[in-house]
């Protein structure tokens, strides 16, 4: 039996949704070059690091943490293991309890987590009601041993943890600090017939960047 690919990235278009600060851009595709003028088709693109599906390394909330250019390959690629939330409501919290449940035994370095989130993409309660792991379950992750943290919602933090909170995005910082790659906005987690993929996740390789959107793939054998 032939191995099946599962795209996993949203695509990237104007009028995309993203996240509603101020501070993100809004994506901008401009057509530079054409046929019978330029004689060649071309686009500018204007987007942000944090744009569509995407890494968020390091530095993106530790000073002086580690880049996106300079993430480890072998930590982007290699076998995952799904854990299905897609029973949790809008808002709720994952426990490490929860985790344990799904997990048993296992001790993967890469965890994918289906909410089934991305069925919501293009409202506004994809940013505002999602659900979130807890700060306990954030360090038990990094104890024991996960290197890369996917999931189809836009962040592990309670969406009430945002910027400008009295408690602005512990579990980023939490996990992060700790040189755990996320990758957010994942979609399509509900086509995957496994829970043990071969995940592939390349970032565009920005110098210096806290981020960068990225395609993700799975691959089931």
């Amino acid at each position: 039996m032939g191995r099946r690919i599962v795209d996993l990235t949203f695509p990237i278009h104007e009028g995309m949704t993203t996240f509603p600060g101020a501070w993100h851009p809004v994506v901008e595709i401009t057509q530079i070059g054409r046929h019978g003028i330029e004689n060649r088709e071309t686009r500018k693109l204007v987007l942000g690091t944090h744009t569509g599906t995407h890494c968020d390394a390091p530095r993106h909330f530790i000073p002086g943490g580690e880049t996106v250019d300079r993430l480890a390959l072998d930590v982007l690629i290699g076998p995952a293991y799904v854990v299905d939330f897609s029973a949790c409501q809008p808002g709720q919290e994952v426990d490490i309890a929860d985790f344990e449940k799904q997990l048993g035994d296992r001790r993967p370095q890469r965890v994918l987590m289906r909410f089934d989130w991305s069925d919501r993409w293009g409202r506004m309660e994809y940013y505002t009601d999602h659900p979130f792991i807890s700060q306990a379950a954030a360090r038990w992750l990094v104890d024991c041993g996960v290197h890369l943290l996917g999931m189809d919602t836009p962040m592990p933090d309670n969406p009430a943890h945002g910027r400008g909170a009295a408690l602005d995005s512990p579990n980023h910082k939490v996990l992060l600090g700790s040189g755990v790659v996320l990758v957010e906005y994942l979609c399509n987690l509900r086509e995957l017939r496994q829970r043990e993929i071969e995940l592939i996740v390349l970032p565009l390789k920005v110098r210096d960047g806290d981020g960068a959107p990225a395609r993700c793939v799975a691959v089931e054998s």
